[in-house]
């Protein structure tokens, strides 16, 4: 089995991805929450509602050493979990978002020594409709106007989602533009759409887990492509496939859709 160490184990999606491990043949060696935690020390198998797994959560690695290490933190606990994992040549799934270009640039300097795969969402859906997306946005062209609207639950502090800036990147790509392309909302008395422009647009509304739409419309017709999700289970069910097949890979940056093949 794929040993791995997951971050976050205290919260809601590591205990998630602590629960669900075993349905993918991995096996939970290490689960890391920051010092002074309420969780420290606890068997993070009890902490997330099954069989104890004989592993204390706790601030850090120590002599452990697994194969692979999911990061869903902050971007200052993910620059030292990269430290770490370089350090110990251990893979990482990272699936934190609000990482600056500054973030990027160390990933990119730890993938040379270990195999990362980044991602803004670790849904599979969500995934495919990256790919779907830009084949689309380049096939219409530009006559069609382009808006993506996302929606989450009422506590997400981002916004726009990072699955949003994943869908926006993908069309721009696709259509040879940048974010300088991208709008956020309107308001005002004279802001017509402008020839080019992508808008972005955020709902934060009750428990909603994760709603994405990229519309593409012209004069006469309109085409909507959406993801919704259901269940956080989706995210954790992603990282743990990813995590499985990030062990024993060379060093390098990956993707999702390098795990898909698309």
């Amino acid at each position: 089995m794929t040993t791995i160490a997951i971050t976050g184990a205290g919260g809601r999606m590591g205990q998630r991805l602590i629960a669900l491990a075993g349905q993918h043949q991995l096996q939970v060696v290490a689960a890391l929450e920051r010092a002074g935690h309420a969780a420290i020390g606890k068997d993070a198998g009890t902490l997330c509602g099954i069989e104890p797994l004989g592993v204390a959560v706790s601030s850090e690695l120590g002599q452990v050493k697994p194969q692979v290490l999911i990061d869903f933190s902050s971007p200052a606990g993910t620059r030292a979990m990269l430290a770490r994992c370089c350090a110990g040549g251990i893979g990482m799934v990272i699936g934190t978002t609000g990482l600056s270009e500054a973030d990027f640039a160390e990933i990119d300097q730890a993938a040379k020594k270990i195999p990362i795969l980044w991602a803004p969402n670790m849904s599979l859906g969500v995934n495919v409709l990256f790919k779907i997306a830009a084949e689309v946005a380049r096939m219409l062209g530009a006559d069609y106007d382009i808006e993506i609207v996302e929606a989450h639950h009422r506590f997400k502090k981002d916004a726009p989602s990072g699955t949003a800036l994943g869908l926006a990147d993908a069309i721009l790509a696709s259509t040879g533009k940048t974010r300088d392309a991208l709008v956020y909302g309107r308001h005002g008395d004279d802001v017509p759409r402008q020839p080019g422009e992508v808008g972005m647009h955020s709902l934060r509304i009750g428990d909603e887990v994760g709603l994405h739409t990229a519309y593409f419309a012209a004069l006469g017709e309109r085409l909507e492509l959406t993801h919704k999700a259901t269940s956080r289970d989706t995210f954790a069910h992603g990282a743990l496939r990813a995590a499985g097949w990030l062990a024993g890979k060379a060093a390098g940056r990956y993707a999702i859709a390098d795990m898909l093949g698309i």
